[in-house]
């Protein structure tokens, strides 16, 4: 006994979803390659402090002007570097998402990026 689909378009219609998924698989790996590579910079305090991440979330970069650092407010100067380390990698996050998003349509599709 033989199952039909209705609407299914037959043989032709699945070869072109298939492609159609390849090319979505291609362009996001291409996309993924490509965050992961980006830099995302985020500063705190007016500037005082400056922190580079890159698409795979790590610090690349952690520049602290020298006014920022006062021995006796050591607390300061941490909450300054933890302000900036979760505001880059949380641009990282978002461009991430928005990007990979335009390519899905919106799908969501958990571990894939």
């Amino acid at each position: 006994m033989k199952v039909r689909i209705p609407n299914s378009g037959g043989p032709g219609n699945m070869n072109q979803m298939l492609k159609q998924a390849q090319k979505m698989q291609a362009d996001m790996a291409a996309l993924q390659e490509d965050l992961e590579n980006r830099e995302y910079t985020a500063t705190s305090g007016g500037g005082m402090v400056e922190v580079t991440v890159d698409g795979k979330h790590l610090i690349k970069s952690i520049k602290i002007n020298p006014d920022a650092v006062d021995p006796d407010d050591a607390e300061m100067l941490e909450d300054l570097i933890t302000v900036a380390v979760n505001e880059a990698i949380g641009n990282a996050i978002k461009t991430s998402e928005e990007e990979m998003g335009a390519i899905t349509g919106g799908l969501n599709m958990p571990g894939l990026f």
